[in-house]
Parts: structure tokens; sequence; C-alpha cells
């Protein structure tokens, strides 16, 4: 009878005791990769417009994420709700994965526009450097900068 308690018991032990190993090698083990990063390129004009082109890598869940954008090193007063429609400190209507009503997805090859109003500040002036920032979970994902047009 010890011997029929005993196999179960020894061949149950094995089962577990190589699960456990094989989470730890396999499920825990750092990724030798570096997570490819996401490239963009950005365009700003004094009328307030400032257009973003995702050129490559991870797209961006923008439901997800929040939209940092920055005049000269300051921060705007307001800052875009990504996805939107009409919000404080920007004209109605963004484009792209900015627009509420779009594929809040902003992947390669997309391009996404919006229009911080005049009644944010600070405001897009010849020659100011703009600088857009993407976060998710408190890491920063994706930077781009660009000088407003004259």
């Amino acid at each position: 009878m010890s011997a029929a308690v005993g196999v179960p018991l020894l061949v149950g032990v094995t089962v577990v005791l190589a699960v456990t190993v094989g989470v730890m090698a396999f499920g825990f083990a750092p990724s030798s990769e570096p997570a490819e990063p996401v490239a963009l390129s950005a365009e700003a004009a004094p009328d307030g417009t400032i257009e973003l082109t995702h050129r490559a890598g991870p797209a961006i869940n923008l439901t997800e994420a929040s939209v940092v954008i920055e005049v000269d090193g300051e921060p705007l007063d307001h800052q875009p709700p990504v996805p939107f429609f009409s919000a404080t400190g920007f004209r109605s209507g963004p484009t792209g994965a900015f627009n509420h009503a779009g594929d809040a997805v902003f992947a390669p090859g997309e391009r996404a526009s919006l229009q911080v109003a005049g009644t944010n500040d600070p405001t897009l002036s010849a020659g100011a450097t703009v600088t857009v920032r993407f976060v998710t979970d408190d890491t920063q994902v994706a930077v781009v900068e660009t000088t407003v047009e004259g």
C-alpha cells in the first residue's frame, strides 16, 4: 500500500517542481532585445497647428496614453485629452488618431494634427520650440521636437 501512495506523490512533486522551474526559466526571463523606439516627425505653425507623423516603431494607443505639449520648455496650460473633438485650449476637430471619431491608435505611416487655441498659454510663435511627449503608465513612449515655422 505504501508504494501505491508513494509513486503518485513522487510524480506530483516532480510535476510541481518542473512547472516551477519552467516558469522561472521562461516566464520571468528578461528580454534581451530592447523595445523598438517610436520615431515621430512634427511640424508646427504660428496659427497653433501641430502635425505629427508616425514614422516607425510600435503603434501608440491614445486611449491608454496622455500627450504633453511644451513650448520653449513650458507646458501648455491646457493639455489635449486625447482622443478628443472639442477641448479647452484647443480648436475643435483634431485629425487622425487625435480625433475621438477615428481609430485612437497612432500607427506607423499615419498623421495626426491638432490646433492650440489662442486662449491656451504659451502660444506658438515663429521660432519657438515645440516638444510633444506621449506618456503611457508614467513612462515616456515617444517624444518629438520641432521649431514653429515662420
